[in-house]
């Protein structure tokens, strides 16, 4: 404040200053209630930002945000990243403001004729209940992997790849095929068949693909907990593996490990998730943070959406 501001005259600016920026009242109406003309109004709305009783800030809680994505960009080489402000309740999977956004990246990145590529889980299917209704009848959704079994519902390729088809009025080819086999022959034998490999040259071909990233190590997802034997367990632990990304297992370097499991899973090859213009992770969470570090090592990912929690922890690990 200015030392020759007395206390009567700082009285009066800050009538005159809350009226105006509280009270959200015009200089006229300001001028007809204090007696003063409204040029002097003016004079004192200036004056009072000049000695310092009103000042004004501009700011938004998203230029938070903001930063931090352009930092995810420039820390992992991606196109794009979205951060949510909020985390779930438990720091565990990711909350509705983040399946929300993107879905939003989703869609801004699709168009009435795009193919869409999609993986399973929780996360995936969480985005694809927020993807705003579409009307495109020449879109197509396809699967990027096989089906684990009924028993995970919506939360399956299958479903996940026909439900969002529904939201976006289009058209899908999913896999309704097991994910894992008995033996790798049988796997052979399969993914030869016609209509599974046209789908998985399909989703090669995609415009787009949505995946979620899956944790292994002291939690397994559940989407392949049934096929991690101990002695898949211990391969695993032997070879660093930290995720597993549509299928396939990565250690924290993000090097893709072949395990026992690679020639049984029926799902889209890594080398060719690179060909998809753009492949959008989802994926929150304090257990998350070394899975999805191995992904974007690996350069799987162009996109990544997570909350602010998750993409701070990322920043400090990079």
């Amino acid at each position: 404040m200015c030392a020759d501001l007395t206390r009567d005259r700082a009285a009066v600016l800050l009538e005159v200053s809350r009226l105006y920026w509280e009270e959200d009242l015009g200089q006229a109406e300001i001028a007809r209630r204090t007696g003063y003309s409204r040029p002097t109004v003016s004079r004192m709305l200036t004056e009072a930002r000049r000695v310092g009783i009103v000042t004004v800030t501009v700011a938004h809680p998203i230029e938070r945000l903001m930063a931090l994505e352009e930092r995810l960009v420039a820390a992992f080489g991606l196109t794009t990243a979205r951060v949510s402000e909020t985390a779930p309740a438990g720091g565990s999977g990711i909350g509705p403001d983040v399946a929300r956004s993107a879905a939003d990246l989703l869609v801004e990145n699709c168009g009435p004729r795009s193919v869409i590529a999609v993986s399973n889980g929780r996360a995936v299917a969480a985005v694809v209940h927020h993807v705003a209704e579409r009307s495109w009848p020449a879109s197509t959704t396809v699967a990027m992997l096989g089906s684990v079994g009924e028993s995970f519902n919506l939360e399956d390729g299958p479903d996940v790849c026909r439900n969002l088809s529904l939201r976006l009025g289009g058209r899908f080819r999913s896999l309704t095929v097991p994910l894992v086999f008995d033996s790798p022959s049988l796997a052979r034998a399969v993914r030869k068949e016609d209509q599974v490999a046209t789908t998985l040259e399909l989703a090669a071909r995609s415009d787009v693909a949505l995946t979620g990233i899956g944790t292994v190590g002291s939690s397994v997802s559940p989407l392949l907990r049934r096929w991690m034997t101990p002695g898949v367990v211990r391969e695993c632990r032997q070879r660093n593996v930290v995720a597993h990304v549509c299928g396939h297992h990565l250690d924290a370097a993000g090097r893709h490990v072949r395990t026992s499991l690679c020639d049984r899973t029926l799902c889209l090859d890594p080398d060719r998730l690179n060909e998809i213009p753009l492949v959008i992770g989802v994926a929150a969470g304090s257990d998350k943070v070394m899975a999805i570090l191995a992904a974007l090592r690996g350069g799987y990912l162009s996109a990544l959406v997570t909350d602010e929690p998750t993409a701070r922890a990322l920043l400090q690990n990079a």
